[in-house]
């Protein structure tokens, strides 16, 4: 594979994104009675809020602990703090969730969550749990809506509203867990059954990179929530610049849509592609910190019947990511409305996986799940922006 550089790797493109996703920033949560929002601070905001109140940085410790680790949302139950000191942070603070405006569980116990926000706006999160163990995954967003305008997925049809903050990023995966009660926070051998996140929800994180990376900062802290980097994804259309960034800062898994291997089609179902193009994206990709045969990075691919699942295509997406650690999701298109495409048959799909196979590359055809209440990989819309909530 051809390593490209590109002067759009330099650090003046990376400010240029964070420019513009600075135009799309959250609210900054105060209630309307002055309360302010403490899920979403890390540990030195949240210090730097104690000594504010006139209270010790232990404080914050013994807050993180209540909020990340235990779960508890009242201060009146935080048993190690004086009922005195109690009541005047109640009477400042909060500890919040999003509102759970709509919860759907689909035949197969997949589960979609409507979580709305102190504004209204809506995002959709998703918990699929595993066939046969006590655990899964919880899908989260990162944007309400998006901007990329991928032509086979439907949140690409939803305009950007806003990015989402760090609290509503955490909050969604703390809601979830309230959902299943899994507080505390399990340790050593004890099952989580919100086991892993995966990042491939509403938006595109790495066009809010600063949120997305706090809150995965505070979900990974071995104090509070204690999720490890390796049981976190994030999945991105591409955004070159903030790949590096993200493996250096984060060292999170990594997952790639790429869903076609020409610049041609690219352009066209994966807009971005017109700025990072395929060539970019793999070299970004061999760049990737802490990319091995033990961490692989998963490449996913929409199967689009006659559109991009010939045999010749996948042999050409064999020779893309040859030398790269690298396994192949390959994902049978999920049917939305209004959509125009239509899934790859089972013969095609089952071709298109044994010539990656047999290249050396895992191509796991994903099972969809969720397809009966919309939550299928590509099918996420906020309910309250399509007017039905």
């Amino acid at each position: 594979m051809n390593v490209v550089t590109n002067d759009l790797l330099l650090p003046s493109e990376r400010e240029r994104i964070l420019a513009k996703a600075a135009h799309f920033s959250p609210p900054d949560y105060v209630l309307p009675d002055g309360r302010r929002e403490l899920v979403g601070l890390n540990r030195e905001e949240l210090i730097t809020e104690m000594e504010a109140f006139g209270e010790k940085a232990f404080r914050a410790k013994q807050l993180w602990h209540w909020i990340y680790h235990q779960g508890v949302r009242d201060f009146s139950a935080m048993s190690s703090i004086a009922r005195p000191l109690q009541e005047k942070l109640a009477a400042h603070f909060v500890v919040g969730r999003p509102e759970v405006a709509t919860d759907q569980l689909s035949k197969d116990q997949t589960r979609k969550f409507l979580f709305k926000f102190r504004d209204n706006e809506a995002v959709e999160t998703v918990y699929i749990p595993d066939r046969q163990e006590d655990r899964g995954a919880v899908c989260l967003s990162s944007q309400v809506g998006c901007t990329l305008s991928c032509r086979f997925c439907h949140t690409g049809t939803q305009r950007l509203a806003r990015n989402l903050s760090a609290a509503e990023i955490v909050g969604q995966f703390m809601a979830a867990r309230d959902a299943y009660s899994e507080w505390p926070s399990p340790k050593g051998d004890t099952p989580r059954l919100l086991s892993t996140i995966v990042m491939m929800g509403m938006g595109e994180p790495l066009y809010n990179y600063e949120n997305v990376a706090k809150a995965l900062k505070i979900i990974m802290d071995g104090e509070g929530i204690g999720l490890s980097r390796r049981r976190i994804t994030l999945s991105t259309s591409g955004v070159v610049p903030m790949m590096d960034r993200c493996g250096e800062e984060l060292g999170v898994n990594l997952a790639v849509s790429l869903h076609a291997v020409t610049d041609e089609l690219r352009d066209e179902i994966v807009p971005l592609n017109r700025k990072y193009p395929i060539a970019e994206l793999l070299a970004a990709c061999a760049r990737y910190p802490g990319a091995s045969n033990a961490r692989r990075i998963t490449f996913e691919y929409v199967m689009l019947r006659g559109i991009n699942d010939s045999e010749a295509e996948a042999r050409e997406l064999v020779r893309l990511i040859q030398g790269l650690p690298a396994k192949v999701n390959l994902i049978p298109f999920n049917p939305w409305p209004g959509s125009t495409y239509q899934p790859s048959t089972p013969e095609g799909l089952k071709k298109f996986a044994k010539i990656v196979m047999d290249a050396g590359y895992a191509s796991p055809i994903r099972t969809p799940r969720g397809r009966d209440i919309l939550a299928a990989c590509g099918q996420l819309k906020s309910a309250v922006e399509t007017g039905i909530a």
